[in-house]
């Protein structure tokens, strides 16, 4: 069920109505209720994955149970071990089986050995990724002592399926979600109002931003033979929006629901594009799985406190690990480890331009910052490239033609000639508001967090971004939110 269809549309306000009922009888028949209306929006897409979800919930819940149970330390950890081989081994099943065999058949081929290795026909499981790293932040916690577990499971696998964030994150930690399943929730009007700002933000950078962009994104890079530099940029760049506006459309939509329901979940999205810095972009892009990569990967490996050498291993892994996990393909393998190379510089050598960002004189303070913003802004672009791209040679053709003398090539005739200039338009006025509105909130969590005063310039500001919602949005066949494949 997409958030931005008319099946939502009814889902939410009914699902609401009921949980305010359900809220005058007890806090434990709001949480069933809540558990029921998640898997019916997860069972939406294909009821057959209900029980894989509840499996995996069901482990992971005798886990935790045990883990608090068990006193010897030496018991305990074959406990964690079922848990992560269970959660790790699911997705490593439906994500990654036959990415591996594939890959495996295909090297042995190099040396002339030919291997028939089977593959199955499976359907990868919307939201695995994240419900599965969801659940291990309880089991691994548990383990660490750093949380207690529920006695409830009618909490815990409303927990888990939650449905305002199942399928697309953000990637909930069970120290911070499932106390605030324990407590009563009050709806109160401010609050309210607050989802509903959150959402409608959400929906703009959906329907107008990432939709409208997609059109341009998916003519360019489907394109057969070469492209010209032009192309590729603009490609890179309308890309770059696109996934933006998609995935923090989706968190925002995510949050705001939540908030309606008297939840408070983690910022994903901290206005990425205005970092000065690759380190800065990841410490506001996907914060939820950049953190979750951070406490459960890279500091359990040595972190920073190591040599650098075994700093520069910690986080190119943790970087290309991070790259699977968005695919079972080499072009996100390459994207990770690329921007795990970029991180480096900031190790190796600390950041050169960083000591003229404090300078007295305003010109040097302000030049330094838009020309940090606009480097960290291209070597993201660039990584984008691989992401989006069908193949690495496909990344590698169009990275190359954007440093040749192509880059001057006209490219408004492929625009006509793929119909999409009216989308091409569209879309750079949608970019426009998007990045005027956050950098005047940019000290806001989303962009429509609006407190100026008088009232008449908030409403206004709630008026236009309706107004371009209906006036620019994306109005072909729906579009699935790009991070439903992973």
């Amino acid at each position: 069920m997409l958030f931005t269809s008319a099946e939502y549309a009814v889902f939410l306000p009914v699902v609401l109505g009921l949980y305010l009922l359900f809220g005058r009888i007890s806090l434990r028949a709001q949480n069933g209720l809540l558990l029921v209306a998640s898997y019916f929006f997860y069972g939406w897409w294909d009821w057959r994955f209900l029980g894989l979800l509840f499996f995996s919930s069901a482990v992971d819940f005798v886990v935790g149970y045990g883990l608090e149970a068990v006193k010897d330390e030496r018991k305990r950890w074959p406990l964690l071990l079922v848990s992560l081989c269970v959660n790790l081994g699911v997705l490593a099943f439906f994500k990654y089986y036959n990415f591996f065999v594939s890959s495996l058949v295909d090297s042995f081929a190099t040396l002339g050995v030919e291997l028939h290795a089977p593959t199955l026909n499976v359907i990868l499981p919307v939201g695995l990724s994240f419900y599965t790293f969801q659940a291990l932040t309880y089991t691994i916690d548990i383990y660490r002592r750093q949380m207690k577990p529920t006695r409830d499971p009618i909490l815990f696998l409303a927990y888990v399926s939650f449905f305002p964030q199942l399928v697309a994150g953000p990637i909930e930690r069970a120290k911070h979600l499932l106390p605030q399943f324990t407590k009563p929730r009050h709806i109160t009007p401010d609050g309210f109002a607050n989802g509903l700002r959150q959402i409608t933000w959400g929906l703009f950078c959906k329907l107008v931003v990432a939709d409208n962009c997609a059109g341009v994104v998916n003519a360019i890079f489907s394109t057969a033979g070469p492209v010209s530099g032009s192309l590729a940029l603009l490609g890179g760049f309308f890309f770059a929006f696109q996934i933006y506006g998609d995935f923090s459309g989706y968190s925002h939509i995510a949050l705001g629901t939540a908030r309606l329901l008297g939840f408070e979940l983690m910022q994903n999205f901290a206005t990425p594009y205005f970092s000065q810095s690759i380190p800065e972009f990841w410490r506001r892009w996907h914060i939820s799985l950049s953190s979750w990569f951070r406490d459960y990967v890279f500091i359990p490996l040595g972190g920073s406190r190591v040599s650098k050498p075994r700093q520069i291993y910690n986080i190119l892994f943790t970087f290309t690990l991070s790259g699977l996990w968005h695919g079972a393909n080499w072009t996100f393998i390459a994207w990770g480890f690329l921007n795990g190379l970029y991180y480096l510089p900031k190790i190796l050598f600390g950041e050169p331009l960083e000591r003229f960002a404090s300078a007295r004189v305003a010109v040097v303070r302000y030049g330094t910052m838009v020309l940090r913003m606009g480097i960290t802004f291209g070597l993201v672009v660039i990584a984008w490239i691989f992401f989006r791209a069908n193949t690495i040679g496909q990344a590698f053709d169009f990275i190359g033609s954007i440093f040749s003398p192509t880059l001057l090539v006209n490219p408004l005739p492929f625009l006509q000639a793929s119909g999409t200039v009216r989308g091409a338009v569209y879309a750079v006025m949608a970019i426009g508001a998007m990045v005027t509105l956050e950098w005047w909130q940019r000290d806001k969590q989303y962009a429509l967090e609006v407190d100026t005063k008088p009232a008449t310039l908030r409403w206004a500001t709630y008026a236009c971004v309706i107004g371009l919602i209906v006036w620019l949005r994306y109005t072909g066949v729906a579009l699935d939110f790009i991070y439903f494949q992973f």
